[in-house]
């Protein structure tokens, strides 16, 4: 009897129905990988750290009506909106509570000249670029990606902040405009319609269009 010789060794057999598995699985991988990446896990939407120092800023920015550019004062002319130094604090609260025990990393760090180790909630990946200055001066006011900040007693992550997100506002940028003296005005709505002075003032019958290449973002 002759011997059977094969070309492709015996496991080559598993191939086929091995092909059929992975093909029938990889939909339900690929949803699965989907719906985990839009999720509040994946996005840090609810993200709420505690604080060295319980700062509410429902009662600063809410209830006191402290300007947002008071405590972040370069967020008109920089990328980044600074963190209030240990003495923007203490303008205030050389003569309030300042026998207060919450407040004793505040005083700690004014003795000492070290800075208080906030906690940062709105962190973008290192190959995002952001310009804090380039949105502000542009109509984009805070609470469009900070959300209603004088509301919170703890500050949290409200927005995605993820790319898609970004390219929304990117291609339809109009529901978002406002004028420039209301970009720290948090209860201001943006859905008010705008007079055609600030329609001009904004670009909008010429299309503001902001940039969408992927070299805007990723630098």
């Amino acid at each position: 009897m002759a011997r059977v010789h094969h070309v492709f060794p015996k496991w080559t057999n598993l191939l086929l129905p091995g092909s059929i598995i992975v093909l029938a699985v990889a939909p339900f991988y690929v949803l699965l990988m989907v719906t985990y990446g839009f999720s509040p896990r994946a996005t840090d939407v609810g993200y709420q750290p505690p604080q060295p120092i319980p700062f509410s800023h429902a009662v600063h920015a809410g209830r006191l009506g402290l300007d947002c550019r008071y405590c972040h004062n370069t967020v008109e002319h920089a990328a980044k909106a600074a963190i209030p130094p240990t003495e923007t604090c203490m303008n205030c609260h050389t003569q309030i509570k300042k026998d207060s025990e919450l407040l004793k990393p505040l005083f700690e760090s004014h003795e000492t000249g070290n800075p208080i180790p906030w906690v940062r909630v709105h962190d973008l990946p290192d190959y995002a670029y952001f310009n804090h200055s380039a949105h502000v001066s542009r109509g984009i006011g805070c609470a469009s990606c900070h959300g209603r900040i004088d509301r919170m007693e703890v500050v949290y992550q409200q927005q995605p902040l993820s790319m898609g997100w970004c390219l929304e506002c990117h291609r339809n940028p109009e529901p978002h405009l406002r004028p420039l003296d209301e970009i720290t005005n948090l209860a201001y709505d943006p859905l008010v319609e705008l007079t055609p002075q600030q329609r001009r003032q904004f670009r909008i019958d010429n299309s503001i269009n902001p940039s969408q290449d992927c070299s805007t973002c990723h630098r």
